[in-house]
């Protein structure tokens, strides 16, 4: 579906946020909607009274998950999806955590390469790689963001150009998490199987409410936090992890990560062989029987509303105002394609004259709820916003930037 297409309507409806709360802060944390908050309700009302607990009780739902999110990032090869590349996960740092203790298994690894990153990532993406490039003498490469208006074609030019046959992995997101800058993951995927760099994509800004598609894209590892547009609870994320991760090393050594780990009087016959793929990542406890229910409801819902139309609805919503805030100075990135902005996460550059911290301060007096990240205001719509959020945005900024 196009963004021409009919978009949805509002789902203000869906939700338990109060009056008078203008909450556009979907990057920062989403809103549970009833429907969620009901899961973990219903679930909590189960863990009271545990008695029937069936040993495939402790899988069944975590399948369930890995399947929903394996059609939602269109996890498939030439048939369905494939949920045993999915793993489970407690945050991004972990799932990075994973492709650095990889790392030294790579073909071809050798002192003097490069992990690329595009300049500002997110700390997550960044720690990863301290200890294993001084065990095995990399160096990492920040992409620089130019300095000038628009930035998303130049900063996609630099990142390809970055790559090149000393490069053993590049880490990028689909949408920069500050600015909304959106990277071509299909240019970059091809440039990177051409140099044979390994793909780890941080899709916590963007899945689920951006289409992702990895049968175009190509990645070796995709990993999301669930607490943001997965609409999930937090602690809790997802990880898509490719063939050349199938006979890794894991994180840890989970008892529910080896073969017949579902046949509990046969657990202490000591397997050796992992659950096929990516099931040897799954983090320690990973049936999280409060929080998976929470989840499966959560990207059901995702699935029925279809993240084109999510883009399609914020679009809509955002595209005039944005004109009135260019008008006061402010700066936004112009759509291009992949190498421009989405519509459910923009960075709102400030004129220089404004302060971003009393900028913010500001909004919050007036309910209004958004993040300020370096000289920009991050506006994170999703479907329950209404024109009403928008224009308490407007009318703040307009008094406070326009004086």
């Amino acid at each position: 579906m196009s963004l021409a297409a009919a978009p949805l309507p509002c789902q203000k409806d869906l939700f338990s946020l109060p009056r008078g709360i203008h909450y556009l802060n979907c990057a920062t944390r989403s809103p549970f909607s009833q429907a969620v908050e009901q899961a973990g309700h219903d679930a909590i009302t189960r863990q009271a009274n545990p008695f029937g607990l069936h040993p495939d009780d402790f899988f069944n739902g975590a399948d369930r998950v890995r399947t929903l999110f394996s059609q939602l990032i269109h996890n498939r090869t030439a048939g369905p999806p494939d949920p045993e590349r999915i793993a489970i996960i407690p945050s991004v740092a972990y799932g990075m955590g994973v492709v650095a203790r990889n790392l030294p298994r790579k073909p071809g690894i050798r002192p003097g390469q490069r992990i690329v990153l595009v300049d500002g990532e997110f700390p997550s993406d960044v720690y990863a790689w301290d200890r294993v490039c001084a065990e095995l003498g990399l160096t990492v490469t920040f992409v620089a963001m130019p300095a000038g208006f628009p930035k998303g074609p130049e900063w996609n030019e630099r990142l390809l150009a970055a790559i090149g046959p000393d490069t053993a992995l590049v880490v990028v997101p689909p949408v920069h998490w500050m600015y909304g800058t959106r990277f071509d993951l299909e240019a970059v995927g091809q440039r990177a199987r051409a140099v044979g760099a390994w793909l780890a994509i941080d899709g916590t800004q963007s899945i689920g409410a951006l289409p992702f598609d990895l049968e175009a894209i190509r990645p070796d590892v995709v990993i999301c936090a669930g607490y943001k547009w997965l609409m999930g609870p937090y602690s809790l994320g997802l990880a898509y992890y490719g063939p050349t991760f199938d006979d890794g090393v894991p994180l840890e050594e989970g008892w529910a990560n080896r073969v017949d780990s579902n046949q509990f009087h046969r657990l202490t016959d000591y397997q050796p062989a992992y659950r096929p793929k990516a099931y040897r990542y799954n983090v320690g406890e990973q049936s999280h029987f409060i929080q998976m229910p929470m989840l499966e409801t959560a990207l059901t819902q995702l699935i029925d509303w279809q993240p084109e139309r999510i883009q399609a609805y914020t679009h809509q919503l955002l595209t005039n105002s944005l004109n009135d805030l260019e008008s006061l100075g402010c700066w936004v990135e112009p759509v291009n394609g992949t190498v421009g902005r989405c519509h459910h996460l923009i960075g709102l550059w400030l004129p220089k004259r404004a302060d971003p911290m009393a900028v913010a301060t500001a909004l919050q007096a007036e309910n209004v709820s958004v993040s300020a990240r370096n000289r920009v205001l991050r506006l994170a719509p999703h479907l329950y916003n209404t024109p009403d959020d928008v224009d308490a945005l407007v009318d703040v900024l307009t008094n406070v930037i326009g004086k």
